[in-house]
């Protein structure tokens, strides 16, 4: 009998606007899943494709599930290869970690197949590799919060150095993704090489304070600190309605509100008592603006990667 098995990992907020490069946030409104198939014949291979898309490419060089999986592989030097069926529940080129979610579902599937599986932390290095698909070198934001759920920070990368990070208690992410796309590689050759000393200093002062309010629970210190003076003014023009369409959820009382990863999906923190109307300002505002979007809300203590049963595991027991 074919041995296989099944995981999912969550869609996710890259750079939570302060954050960039630095934190990642598990957004578990969707999922990607990946079946992995053991077979005899050395290697990795694309099986079906749904969900979202039913075509993906071949090549394990351009296909982050592929390349991931090939590089769990490669590490035991296994004497088996895979075949990864792709459900694609996470929406690409959305700012939202689409190729992330791949890669992290991918390890993870090919991992439970080992007769020693690595642990969950162990498997950041092979969904990064999945991830050099997307964009090379690989942003660590998507990949680690997917992988682990939750607020991740990447505290070093050599050796890593990725922990989770506290999160207050009644506040939710919402997350619009217009009918737009970005290309992650295309969004990062945008960015000056140089930062102002005043900005820099101005940035820091923004990230220390919202990274405290997380650890302390204290909203006016994530309030003012959720404000990114450094990326997205460099990528604003991307998306025109981005001016207006923030002043609508702070004007709402969000607690801060940026593109998500490199958009233009964006996305807002809002306390539960002020979810509602955030949501709605910002859908009107991208209504005025003549954009069609879809809108999404998760938890900030979202799930990371995990197993899932199988209906041919159920099927058998």
């Amino acid at each position: 009998m074919t041995a296989f098995a099944r995981a999912s990992a969550p869609a996710s907020i890259g750079n939570v606007g302060v954050g960039f490069d630095v934190l990642g946030q598990a957004f578990d409104a969707v999922r990607d899943e990946v079946v992995a198939h053991k077979e005899e014949m050395t290697g990795v291979r694309l099986g079906q494709v749904s969900g979202l898309m039913t075509h993906l490419p071949e090549d394990p060089m351009r296909n982050t599930a592929l390349r991931a999986a090939q590089a769990v592989l490669k590490a035991v030097n296994a004497p088996f290869g895979v075949r990864l069926d792709v459900i694609k529940g996470v929406p690409i080129s959305a700012g939202m970690g689409g190729s992330a979610a791949s890669a992290v579902a991918a390890a993870a599937a090919v991992n439970a197949l080992l007769d020693k599986p690595f642990s969950t932390p162990d498997l950041l290095a092979f969904a990064l590799e999945g991830e050099r698909a997307s964009a090379d070198p690989p942003p660590w934001d998507n990949v680690m919060a997917s992988l682990l759920g939750g607020l991740v920070i990447a505290a070093q990368l050599d050796p890593a150095l990725v922990k989770p990070m506290p999160v207050p208690k009644g506040v939710s992410a919402i997350l619009f993704h217009p009918d737009a796309k970005t290309e992650t590689q295309a969004a990062r050759d945008v960015l000056k090489p140089e930062t102002p000393l005043n900005t820099a200093v101005e940035h820091a002062r923004r990230l220390g304070a919202f990274t405290l309010g997380c650890a302390v629970s204290d909203l006016d210190l994530i309030r003012a600190g959720l404000d990114d003076i450094l990326i997205e003014p460099q990528r604003a023009f991307l998306l025109p309605e981005m001016r207006d369409v923030k002043a609508a959820a702070l004007g709402a009382n969000a607690l801060g509100c940026s593109f998500s990863g490199s958009g233009p999906s964006i996305f807002a923190w809002a306390s539960d008592k002020d979810a509602d109307a955030v949501q709605q300002a910002m859908a009107d505002a991208f209504k005025t603006a003549g954009r069609q979007t879809r809108v999404y809300r998760a938890p900030l203590e979202s799930a990371g990667v995990r197993l899932e049963p199988h209906e041919e595991q159920e099927a058998c027991a």
